[in-house]
């Protein structure tokens, strides 16, 4: 389990680095999970190396939303003065990421990715 935790923390430190020295505007955590996915589908990784730690971590992944909901929580006052926007802001984004998911599925499915698990493509 170690090992796979440190799979996962090289990543998550080749993206770090790759933001540092790039100055790209994406966060380095997704950057590492990009990578990371790359690598397991090209077999530079193997799905067991992270297997255990990753299933460990979606089951509890609840646990990763608790400091978010006790944030939330300290600043109720804050949260009934502004909601408006708060609400407006979270349509407008759930609108937009559903529009650019729909098109980007549009267009993988008409561009014939290579693939050995047979994804993308027919």
């Amino acid at each position: 389990m170690i090992l796979q935790c440190a799979v996962l923390l090289l990543f998550l430190a080749v993206g770090e680095i790759l933001v540092k020295l790039t100055g790209v505007p994406i966060p380095s955590s997704i950057i590492g999970m990009l990578f990371l996915a790359l690598s397991l589908k090209y077999g530079i990784i193997r799905l067991g190396w992270v297997e255990r730690i990753s299933k460990l971590l979606v089951d509890n992944l609840g646990f990763f939303f608790i400091p978010a909901g006790v944030g939330i929580m300290t600043r109720l006052g804050l949260l009934g003065r502004e909601w408006l926007p708060i609400v407006g802001a979270s349509v407008i984004s759930t609108i937009l990421v559903l529009l650019a998911s729909g098109h980007v599925h549009q267009l993988c499915r008409h561009i014939k990715f290579p693939s050995r698990y047979g994804f993308f493509g027919k």
